[in-house]
């Protein structure tokens, strides 16, 4: 595998491989590099992403004087020696490990800490329990589209049993229109296959899911469910409460816009959109997809239940669109993220114009918000 092509690459960023990271060949995007001094920045893409989800960022954040890297996280892009089946051990994608993953490649890049480590999607839980576990070298967090509400608890002697919850999955395919949720759809065996094999090709896909989770389709107006019951959930669109019977490709091709709102887009052309259709159409999805696995699976939750009890303590700042239903979709998520899952938290910003790719939509908005958390953070530090 080589890095990606100079020639994809905005004007300021370089690709390169750093081999020996907790088994990995990791494959990164970087921005500042000429300067050993400067502060550095770990951006953590989420799913269906990739360290090239950055690159509207990334140029100008090394212009304020950091160091910027941006990895293809375990499972994902040009980071090697992490194929993934249907069929393997999940063990290596549990919360903990990609933690080890983040400080494996700090240290090989010769870096003991880090200003601050952003995390989009998937990469904010990540950045999050980065900041938890390692408070020392993660010394502030920026969490993008996905709110943190902290660890999971742990029930001690004496406290009484919870009232059994109803089976939301089961309640949602009783619905009259019956419906299903896309972390569980995306933790069954064909999802990857549905979405490589699409019909209408990774490219299309791809454009139709980007297009569907942002600011310019028109239906996206998220606001506050009532609870994670079958009725709430089914309130969201159907790129994550889903019709029962389709796949994800069909759910967003009903969504794909027309050749004059993909001319017009200035966010995603057709030229970057290819980068990550050539990615995802040479390796699939399954890597991305162990996540979501280990997430609804929970074999793993053990680990990070020696946090509970715990918040973030570093300072922390929170970025979305006010356009991403995924502020909404865990009910109650953004409320306990700033009252107990962030002891510092500076600033909690929807962006206009944005929905769920926000870093992408909005690069300029998002790179001012991230520049002034960082400031507060250095003079609170």
């Amino acid at each position: 595998m080589t890095p990606l092509s100079p020639e994809v690459l905005p004007a300021g960023i370089r690709a390169r491989l750093v081999p020996g990271i907790n088994g990995m060949t990791v494959h990164v995007l970087e921005a500042g590099e000429d300067a050993p001094e400067r502060p550095c920045l770990l951006l953590l893409h989420g799913f269906p992403e990739l360290a090239y989800s950055w690159r509207r960022v990334m140029p100008a954040l090394a212009d304020a004087g950091y160091y910027v890297v941006a990895p293809d996280l375990r499972g994902y892009g040009r980071t090697s020696g992490t194929d993934a089946t249907y069929d393997d051990d999940l063990a290596p994608h549990r919360m903990t490990n990609l933690v080890r993953d983040q400080i494996g490649l700090l240290y090989a890049l010769g870096r003991r800490s880090v200003a601050a480590v952003v995390g989009h999607d998937f990469g904010s839980p990540v950045a999050a329990w980065c900041a938890m576990i390692r408070p020392d070298i993660f010394r502030a967090v920026a969490l993008m589209s996905a709110p943190f509400a902290g660890p999971p608890g742990i029930r001690f002697a004496g406290d009484p049993m919870p009232p059994p919850a109803p089976d939301v999955h089961e309640e949602l395919a009783k619905l009259p229109r019956p419906r299903k949720h896309y972390q569980w759809y995306y933790s069954t065996r064909p999802a990857n296959e549905d979405m490589w094999r699409a019909p209408q090709g990774v490219h299309d896909f791809l454009r139709a899911y980007y297009h569907h989770k942002s600011a310019d389709w028109a239906d996206n107006r998220p606001h506050r469910l009532g609870g994670w019951s079958a009725a709430e959930l089914a309130k969201m669109p159907t790129y994550y409460i889903m019709d029962l019977h389709e796949t994800m490709a069909e759910t967003v091709a009903k969504e794909m816009p027309s050749a004059a709102q993909i001319a017009a887009n200035a966010w995603l052309p057709d030229s970057a959109l290819a980068v990550y259709a050539a990615e995802y159409g040479r390796n699939g999805f399954q890597g991305g997809l162990q996540n979501y696995r280990v997430g609804t699976g929970r074999v793993f939750e053990s680990d990070l239940e020696l946090f509970a009890g715990r918040a973030i303590d570093v300072p922390s700042v929170f970025i979305a669109g006010a356009s991403d239903w995924g502020i909404h979709q865990r009910p109650g998520a953004i409320e306990r993220m700033q009252g107990t899952g962030c002891s510092r938290m500076l600033g909690c910003h929807l962006v206009e114009g944005a929905g769920h790719w926000v870093q992408q939509e909005q690069p300029e908005r998002t790179v001012a918000l991230l520049l002034d958390f960082l400031r507060e953070a250095g003079r609170t530090a």
